[in-house]
């Protein structure tokens, strides 16, 4: 260096730079490597820079005024620069000797700002509006060019003249204009032109924000201060950037994820291929097996779903990496900065500016760690968020085109589970994921200072560090295992719970609650004592971790004084080992976990992988290009199965359909007619044979799907809206009456699986929707069954038949109704699964095979010239629904079909429920706006107000009240509560007194070069230390008995709740919010809250602790104090309000995620026959961005609040070091030490402690939910002891309902208006009426699970409403609607009490006609029926419910449209055993098929709620009303 500058220029003076109290460097230090350094930074990361500015380019920036200065003053800075080195030169021409730094210096710096001042334009021009590379170059050269700043001052006073006047102005001249670029840089560009930015009505900050807002995250402030203002809404939220939407990182996924499966089939042929072949003469069975085997291993690895995830989302992961790297190098500084710290203060003649400027070191030290901390933290989260958009897109994707046998294998709950828990687990992972790698680093490069500190005897504190390893890995593994099985309890609950809620009304009408509960209470029990167990270990963990650190400093300690007499532990090797063992102490707690979540993250990527292997439909099953001629629909050959390897359902098909004819398909119950149309639509497994159709297709499935959204959308179905036909289809389909009932008419939301509207009317909708779509071939299954028999021939006439609006059009019509066949054109004849016969109703008569043997059972005699004669007269009679239909009303939802397939009973949301939370008006009303426009029709044009049948739930604003944390106080028990927070005094107060003593025994005086009373200052430092974590112990151990006595204490008031709610209830509840307090609510008081708290406190008391060991050393700290308090808690309040809401804002976002995916699983097949796929697609994308959008501003809030309370730890170490300097004198090197260690750790608690302070409101609120839903109103009493009618009652059967009216909730209509009238002991009494008349609710009452508005119903004259509701529903019987199996045996779901004997219950099974199929089940009565009964068809489920009726056999059986889902056969067993087990009963019958009640004693005609006839059947047809009409209706007159 000394060549460069000249002989007479030292390089470096120690005299001048250190030992001095007024120190500088030397001029020729100052010219060359303080003046280069920017230069380097800015040529080193250049070539990096460039590179990626031609990657990622945004557009270019028009030219602005701040660009234009920028430019200006780079330009000027090289002109100054090229000054300095004319100037040289002039000099040198003038043989003045200038040393060799004169040129070169110039020389380099005006290079480099020239190509500043070009990346100022080329940045510009790729679109890049804030520079962080020319930022940090700016502010190196200004921090450089301080320095001669001060030097040249302080020469110039000290001579009192300028020498080197033209190099002095330009380097003023230069600074001046460095300060000036500094300045400038900070500011922002405008967006580059035609960037999305400009178009988006509430862009994202980040994208403008500067490069200082960027890394301190000061663009998010806005957000924090109007959250504070006011509880933030989904206005406020910013639009996503538009690198994390769906649209772009999903298809980023997949095309990586189509590469891995390409080439794992490119590698399967291959092995295929290169088998070599064997030589034949000896054939080896085993190793023919064994290779068999071996190949067929070979081949099943399935394509690696991680290696797709890691090219789409690895390179973005990998800046945060860097960051992480960084860090972990920087954080090792400070424990170097504090040793020089303590040296400073043991030298009594050292300058004051060294400890000033070790003090500021520290701090910046730790603010640069901070802000780097935080980028790295920021670059994992936004990783996370992608791999959670794409993973879920990629399984809702591949949800819509699996086969039906995948479909089975996972049930609709555990897909959503996928997508909830599973993809949450890879987002978690993300952010520890570096752990990896950076905790060895962090661990290697600490014990290579802690040797350099302590020499050898460090390896005794490794050793206690390793031998914890296995201790802390054995308790997470235990833990794990202790989790898994805790889940598995919980998913049987819930799934129980689910059960329970769906079929709840069937519990109350059977009186079953109890058993139900006390098998709930059973598994909950076992679910506690998981989580004690859990707990126990948690208490042992925790002391691991609390003592770890300690442990570790007191062995090392230990053994460093005792194995030589002449070490001394100073202030310098005590405080600085302990800082290091706390770096030390998280990589070593970390690392067990992280390979924990990598555990459970690689089961979450196996299940997902196996997932998306699924086979998926063949979309090719069907030709739809080549067909005969004059054929619509062609089946040459089908074998169909539902399973690849399993049975064949179908065999043998042949079918052709002739274009535009109307073919029915009839046949027996499970004879395969559902399964042919499934065939139809590709949906089966094509085993051999072709189908071809013709055209698109429409499709009405048997359980009419229906989507959460107003009635219109369901019709149109993303098909535009036309006026005229729209009003057609609704005519055809008999829907007008129906809309004017409705409070939105066709703008009404339809509820979750249609729940507010009636089996018909959905069955309706769902022909409505096929009509509207004007396909070519319409498949119809079953559709008419659901609605009452008017009604369907009014469909069949209008819409079906051969003059119905699809006439024309190919139909396929699987029907029950023999009324319809002499209209058909084709009529297939299915026999368990094969086509028996095909051909016209007439031919079919004449074959005289199953077909006419079929009809001769059940047809009426003249079916023929009935049809020619009935006539429509009554249609307009049809006023489907009085006034109460809209309120949900009962009556509708009995009319919900059972639900198909697996996937319709099911955990409708693991999250917070209901799309209603999504304000389907938004939608409904644009729409309506456009279609008023453009027609202006009179029915449209008073826009009706939109009514919601299900209120949205409301989502908690502002803070917590107090009073749910004295809710939880009092569920943990106030006295244990304050014992906890003794003991956390306690152990605080044993740690102070280690730490202090540690401080005490560095400052023994030192005799012939040893301290004395080592033994007695060990024992003592042990002794507080063991005590402090025994103490630890007990106090978590006690936190978590108490939490888990409150989680006890608040599930069973929850649970006793619900089964004494009365029906509305539920009938205006969806049940996924219900079963959302049992599974997400609960599960936050089981296992999130105690954690949190145990934080909390933990936290609290270590913040308290430190500020009380620094103000004891350094009493000057009090006065910081207050200042940094007021800004902590400004932070924390901003931050607490925000971060809640939105948290509170994404659990409210993410429901609508997992509703629209599992409405979407249980309509697949209608979603893909009308092939609406991509639609789907973009509606689940679109709601994923909406729960992003409140998720992401939700991980930046955390950078923001980290960025601001660590940077008041900064100022806390800071201070302390600080006054610890000035007030050096009077202080002793062990309590600088103290306090200064003490003030290292304080960051990390008081960010701990806002986040806690934040989780804790955000999940108190649980408590506050399950609060909420526990002290519901509740129905009469089960039981009560005083009013116990007797054993034997009743003995007769009379009912006698005397002014009787009932309304299904406060504030409705009445649905029964004064009804009076007796029925004497077994008398068979039919009620008929049109639909809403009344018909269910009269049965309803019976049962009091609706309760009278006036009157009474007295049964063999006790009145019903005097006794407890057990006491009544136990002595009456009913054959449900929808009939509904629990999952469990067949025989609990006979009998659940264990009342009968096998015996009784094989009789029971004989009369109802499942004996049969019971004993060719392998496990006879231990057959495990599926969830909702889903193995059992319709018509075995509804002989189960014949069968429990039979089982109680009471004086009163209520029938209620049993059989609608039934075959004639079916049917006729059901009635005849009716009539014979039931014969002296008193039997009440609500029939759909007039026929079934031509017998009875007497026929009961409701008519809006009121009594319109009653008599027997003849006396009404004689009397030519009501009755008399709908007999005629149903070809009976």
């Amino acid at each position: 260096m000394e060549s460069l500058c000249g002989a007479d220029s030292p390089f470096w003076d120690p005299n001048r730079t250190i030992h001095t109290d007024n120190p500088d460097l030397t001029p020729c230090f100052q010219s060359t490597v303080l003046a280069w350094i920017p230069c380097i930074y800015l040529w080193i990361t250049l070539p990096f820079y460039l590179l990626s500015l031609k990657k990622n380019n945004k557009g270019y920036i028009a030219m602005s005024l701040l660009n234009r200065f920028k430019t200006a003053f780079g330009v000027l800075l090289w002109l100054v620069c090229w000054v300095d080195l004319f100037y040289t030169f002039y000099e040198h021409s003038r043989d003045e000797v200038k040393a060799t730094v004169f040129f070169v210096t110039p020389l380099i710096i005006g290079a480099t700002m020239l190509v500043a001042t070009f990346l100022i334009q080329y940045e510009r021009l790729k679109g890049v509006q804030s520079s962080g590379v020319l930022f940090i170059f700016w502010l190196l050269s200004v921090l450089a060019a301080i320095i001669p700043f001060r030097s040249k001052i302080m020469e110039t006073t000290a001579k009192e003249t300028v020498e080197d006047h033209v190099r002095f102005t330009t380097f003023y001249i230069y600074f001046g204009l460095l300060l000036i670029e500094l300045v400038l840089s900070c500011f922002n560009e405008k967006p580059p032109l035609f960037s999305n930015i400009v178009t988006d009505p509430n862009p994202c900050p980040e994208s403008n924000a500067g490069f200082l807002s960027t890394m301190t995250f000061w663009w998010f402030t806005g957000m924090a201060i109007t959250g504070y203002k006011r509880p933030l809404e989904d206005k406020d939220l910013w639009s996503l950037n538009q690198q994390d939407k769906s649209e772009v990182i999903v298809p980023r996924l997949l095309k990586e994820w189509e590469k891995e499966n390409s080439q794992h089939c490119r590698k399967k042929e291959e092995q295929v291929l290169s088998k070599p072949e064997k030589s034949a003469n000896h054939v080896d069975q085993c190793n023919e097996a064994s290779e068999m085997l071996a190949s067929e291993k070979k081949v099943t690895k399935q394509p690696s779903f991680l290696k797709a995830l890691i090219r789409a989302f690895g390179p973005y992961f990998l800046i945060g990496s860097a960051y992480k790297l960084l860090q972990d190098l920087i954080s090792f500084v400070n424990p170097q900065l504090l040793n020089l710290l303590i040296a400073f203060i043991k030298k009594s003649d050292a300058p004051s500016w060294w400890g000033f400027s070790l003090a500021f070191l520290m701090f910046f030290s730790a603010l640069l760690q901070t802000i780097i901390l935080h980028q790295h933290f920021q670059y994992c989260f936004v990783t996370g968020m992608r791999l959670r958009t794409a993973i879920v897109g990629a399984i809702y994707r591949k949800s819509l085109v699996i086969t039906n046998l995948a479909k089975r294998s996972s049930t609709v709950g555990e897909v959503v589970n996928l997508m909830s828990v599973d993809a949450q687990r890879f987002m978690d992972l993300t952010t520890f994921l570096n752990l990896l790698w950076s905790a060895p680093l962090q661990i290697i490069l600490a014990l290579y200072f802690l040797w350099e500190n302590l020499g050898p005897s460090v390896f005794a504190g490794v050793a206690v560090m390793v031998l914890l390893i296995p201790f802390n890995a054995a308790i997470a593994m235990k833990t794990r295992a202790f989790q898994v099985e805790q889940m598995q309890y919980k998913d049987a609950r819930i799934k129980l719970m689910n059960e329970v809620l769906n079929g709840i009304k069937v519990l109350k009408l059977y009186a079953w609650e109890k058993s139900f509960k006390d098998k709930i209470l059973e598994i909950r029990q076992n679910e506690l004592n998981v989580l004690k167990k859990t707990a126990y270990l948690g208490a042992l963990s925790t002391f691991a971790w609390t003592s770890a650190p300690f442990l570790v400093a007191l062995t090392t300690f230990a053994v460093y004084v005792t194995v030589e007499e002449k070490n001394v532990l100073d202030a310098q090797k005590a405080f600085v080992s302990l800082s290091l063992f706390n770096i030390l102490r998280f990589p070593l707690n970390m690392l067990p976990q992280v390979i924990g979540s990598i555990v459970q993250a690689a089961v979450s990527l196996k299940r997902i992988q196996h997932f998306l292997n699924h086979d998926e439909l063949d979309p090719e099953s069907v030709d739809r290009k080549n067909i005969s001629p004059g054929y619509a629909v062609s089946v040459m050959n089908g074998s169909f199965s539902w399973d690849r390897n399993g049975s064949v359902t179908l065999n043998n098909i042949n079918l052709l359909v002739p274009g535009g004819s109307l073919a029915a398909v009839v046949g027996h119950v499970g004879c395969g007619k559902s399964s042919l149309i499934s065939a139809l639509l590709g949906e089966m497994e094509k085993l051999e044979g072709k189908i071809a159709i013709k055209g698109s297709v429409a499709y009405v499935s048997q359980q009419a799907w229906i989507q959460n959204a107003t009635l219109r959308d369901n019709i149109l179905f993303g098909h535009p809206y036309n006026e005229q036909k729209y009003r057609r289809v609704l005519e055809a389909c008999s829907l007008l009456t129906d809309l004017e009932v409705l409070p939105g008419g066709d703008q009404t939301e339809i509820g979750e699986k249609g729940i507010n509207l009636s089996g018909g009317q959905k069955q309706r909708v769902s022909i409505a929707r096929a009509l509207y779509s004007e396909a070519d071939v319409f498949l119809l299954d079953d559709p008419l069954s659901a609605v009452d028999a008017h009604v369907a021939k009014h469909i069949f006439d209008k819409v079906i038949g051969p003059e119905g609006e699809l006439k024309g059009k190919t139909r396929i019509l699987v029907t029950h109704g023999i009324s319809f066949l002499p209209q058909v054109d084709n009529i297939v004849v299915m026999v368990e699964g094969q086509v028996s016969e095909m051909g016209s109703y007439q031919d079919l008569l004449r074959q005289n095979g199953a077909f006419a043997e079929f009809l001769r059972n059940y047809a009426l005699e003249d079916i023929t010239e009935e049809e020619e004669e009935a006539i429509l007269a009554d249609i307009e009679e049809e006023d489907s629904f009085p006034e109460d239909a809209l309120s949900n009303h009962i009556d509708i939802v009995d009319n919900e079909p059972v639900v198909n397939e697996a996937r319709k009973q099911f955990i409708r949301q693991i999250s917070v429920i209901s799309s209603d939370t999504e304000n389907p008006k938004k939608m409904s009303v644009r729409v309506r706006r456009y279609s008023e426009r453009r027609h202006d029709p009179p029915a449209e044009s008073k826009a009706p107000e939109v009514k919601k049948l299900i209120q949205a739930e409301v989502a908690e604003t502002g803070r917590v009240k107090l009073k749910v944390f004295w809710d939880y106080i009092k569920a943990v028990g106030p006295f244990l509560s304050i014992f906890i927070c003794f003991l956390y005094c306690c152990q605080n107060a044993a740690a102070i007194g280690a730490n202090i003593w540690l401080s005490e025994w560095t400052n023994d005086i030192i005799i012939n070069g040893t301290q004395q009373d080592r033994k007695q200052r060990v024992g003592v430092y042990a002794a507080l230390g063991i005590t402090q974590g025994v103490l630890v112990m007990i106090s978590s151990f006690t936190l978590a008995m108490g939490g888990i006595g409150a989680a006890r204490a608040l599930h069973s008031a929850l649970l006793d709740n619900k089964f004494h709610t009365p029906q509305s209830f539920f009938d205006t509840t969806p049940i996924g919010r219900i079963i959302n307090r049992f599974s997400k609510d609960i599960y936050v008081i089981d296992e999130v809250i105690p954690p949190t708290i145990l934080m909390f406190l933990g936290t609290f008391f270590t913040s308290c602790s430190t500020m009380i060991v620094i103000i004891s050393s350094t009493p000057l700290f009090a006065v910081v104090i207050l200042p940094l308090a007021v800004v902590y808690f400004l932070a924390q309040r901003f931050y607490v309000a925000t971060s809640r809401q939105l948290k509170r804002l994404e659990s409210v976002s993410r429901s609508p995620i997992y509703s629209h995916f599992s409405e979407t699983i249980t309509g697949t097949s209608v979603i893909r026959a009308y092939g609406r796929c991509n639609a789907f697609v973009l509606l689940s994308d679109m709601k994923v961005d909406e729960n992003q959008k409140s998720y992401y501003p939700g991980i930046v809030s955390n950078r923001w609040l980290g960025i601001r309370v660590e940077f008041i730890g900064n100022c806390v170490v800071l201070f302390a070091a600080l006054f610890a300097v000035i007030g050096k004198d009077n202080l002793n090197p062990g309590l600088v030490g103290l306090s200064v260690s003490y003030a290292l750790q304080v960051t990390m608690s008081l960010n701990w402690m806002v986040r806690m302070t934040s989780d804790l409101e955000s999940n108190i609120v649980a408590v506050e939910r399950v609060k909420e839903y526990s002290e519901t109103p509740t129905e009469a009493p089960w039981i009560i002891k005083e009013k116990r009618p007797p054993q034997e009652w009743p003995s007769k059967g009379d009912v006698e309902f005397h002014n009787y009216s009932v309304r299904y909730r406060e504030g409705l209509d009445l649905v029964l208006k004064n009804l009076n009238l007796k029925v004497k002991g077994g008398e068979k009494i039919g009620i008929v009426g049109r639909t809403g008349a009344g018909k269910s609710s009269m049965t309803l009452c019976l049962f009091r699970i609706l309760e009278a508005a006036a009157g009474e119903i007295a049964v063999d004259e006790v009145k019903i409403s005097d006794i407890g509701l057990h006491d009544l529903r136990t002595k009456l019987t009913i054959i449900p609607q929808d009939p509904v199996l629990f999952s469990g045996t067949l025989r609990m779901n006979l009998d659940p009490f264990n009342n009968y004997t096998d015996e009784e219950i094989w009789k029971i099974l004989q009369l109802s006609h499942l004996n049969k199929f019971v004993s060719s089940q392998a496990a006879q009565l231990e057959l495990e029926c599926s969830e909702g009964g889903e193995n059992l068809s319709v018509g075995q489920r509804q002989l189960v419910c014949l069968a429990r009726a039979l089982l109680r056999k009471t004086r009163i059986l209520v029938l209620d449209e049993a059989t609608a889902a039934v075959d004639l056969e079916t049917d006729d067993l059901i009635q005849s055993t009716i009539r014979t087990q039931f014969e002296d009963c008193t039997v009440f019958t609500i029939a759909h098929r007039l026929n079934t009640i031509m017998d009875y004693t007497r026929v009961l005609v409701l008519d809006k709620g009121q009594i319109a006839e009653f008599d027997t059947p003849a006396n009404l047809i004689s009397k030519k009303g009501i009755f008399y009409s709908m007999a005629k209706d149903a070809g009976l007159v």
